[in-house]
């Protein structure tokens, strides 16, 4: 190699390869302190566009597990609350039954009738108090009743996306009104009864109502409004269907409910599976293998301060060159 001064080639290449392990040393040192292989796009342009995706990803993944567990709490409130007026009327229907064996006086058929109208009272308050965060779970009668559900029913976001596959639907069915009027209204002769019951005439203000307690209750315990008073009128007997069927109402609304938790419950599993599957492949192109990065970092420091001792023995090359002169 010619010796020269004005240009040290071994200078130039000795500090060329002293940034080289200096800028290596700094890249070990951010990746192994972020925890990181994957800090900037310039360290994997690819691969920091699929890991800020599979990021936001995880977010969204989480978001819909806190979706789904929601749904599950409202479906579990609704559920728990229709075993309370299930409790109500498994009384009603005692009542009924021992007011329709006939060796009651009107005494006794008396104080049936005012147990089970304080119970129809409480089934109408327990129904129009069910709610969830603002939504009545036992009042939808139709669009814009006040009840926050639609005849759509509601939707529960446990995906990614904004198609059907990332939605569960809870029918209107679910949410149907459980007051009296609604357990009671549409079951075929019950009107007849009901008012045979009230002196002939149908209660004011229909079944949610004092008037409708009272005879509803009156039909259940055997008696008859005969002006203000309470008589022994139709056996009750022909009030136990009536309230079996809508026992079997409540039962199948609680059946939907447990068919729509079971779909919740394995849309809250599927979302755990993809989410630990996008996070363990996450963790593959993003997070920093520290035994790796270490040797790196330890090669790199070794390097560089061979690269310094080298560069300083370097620069003092040309000054052999004095010797010859």
């Amino acid at each position: 190699m010619t010796l020269t001064i004005n240009t040290n080639i071994a200078s130039i290449v000795a500090e060329r390869n002293l940034n080289n392990a200096t800028n290596s040393l700094n890249r070990s040192l951010e990746r192994l302190s972020t925890g990181y292989k994957i800090n900037h796009a310039s360290d994997n342009a690819a691969g920091y566009s699929i890991a800020d995706m599979w990021t936001t990803q995880i977010g969204s993944l989480d978001i819909a597990s806190a979706n789904a567990s929601t749904g599950a709490d409202l479906l579990q409130t609704a559920e728990q609350t229709y075993g309370l007026l299930t409790d109500h009327l498994q009384r009603i229907r005692d009542l009924t039954v021992q007011a329709a064996n006939g060796t009651y006086g009107s005494a006794s058929l008396k104080a049936s009738q005012s147990e089970v109208e304080a119970r129809l009272q409480e089934i109408s308050r327990i129904s129009a108090n069910a709610e969830f965060n603002g939504i009545k779970l036992m009042a939808y009668t139709a669009d814009g009743d006040g009840s926050g559900i639609t005849s759509a029913g509601l939707n529960l976001q446990v995906g990614l996306y904004a198609d059907s596959d990332s939605i569960i639907n809870l029918a209107s069915d679910l949410f149907k009104d459980a007051s009296v009027s609604g357990l009671f209204a549409n079951m075929t002769n019950f009107d007849t009864i009901i008012e045979a019951a009230n002196g002939g005439s149908a209660p004011t203000d229909g079944y949610n109502s004092a008037a409708g307690y009272n005879a509803i209750a009156c039909a259940c315990a055997g008696l008859k409004m005969s002006g203000n008073e309470m008589v022994i009128g139709e056996n009750a007997k022909q009030m136990i269907g009536f309230v079996d069927d809508a026992i079997t109402e409540i039962s199948k609304r609680i059946t939907k409910i447990g068919a729509a938790q079971n779909r919740v419950s394995s849309a809250l599993s599927g979302i755990d599976v993809q989410s630990q599957n996008i996070v363990s492949s996450l963790s593959t192109i993003r997070d920093t293998d520290v035994a790796d990065e270490s040797s790196k970092y330890i090669q790199s420091q070794i390097l560089q301060q061979a690269s310094a001792t080298l560069l300083a023995t370097a620069n003092q090359t040309p000054s052999i060159a004095l010797n010859l002169i």
